[in-house]
């Protein structure tokens, strides 16, 4: 069993940045691959990147170049470093595990976090 808690949600301006870390809980952390969805109001959840356990990193278009994807495996903790940020971007951010490989179907993802709110103004 695996539980994900993120945090580092805001209220940020167009143009800034924000980072959102995602925690979990268990010994095997390292061998998840870690995905981050967002859903916006009234929309479905996407995909918006993931890094698997070699922590190679898959983006969204719409997000590739402005976001990056880490993980301190020492830490249990993976990042979401968000810059130049769009009020299209936001939405409720989710942060999701699997084992090892990545996908971009958020059902394939096995654990949930409860989600964070990022809020980008114009």
């Amino acid at each position: 069993q695996v539980q994900l808690v993120e945090s580092g949600g805001g209220l940020v301006q167009a143009g800034g940045s924000l980072r959102l870390s995602c925690a979990a809980s268990g010994r095997t952390f390292s061998n998840y691959a870690m995905g981050w969805f967002r859903q916006a109001p009234g929309k479905e959840r996407e995909f918006v990147g993931a890094i698997d356990w070699g922590s190679r990193t898959y983006y969204a278009n719409s997000v590739k170049g402005r976001f990056t994807i880490s993980r301190d495996n020492a830490k249990n903790t993976v990042y979401l470093q968000m810059n130049s940020l769009k009020p299209e971007d936001t939405a409720v951010y989710f942060c999701a595990a699997r084992a090892r490989v990545v996908s971009v179907t958020e059902s394939d993802y096995d654990y949930w976090g409860q989600g964070t709110q990022v809020t980008v103004s114009s």
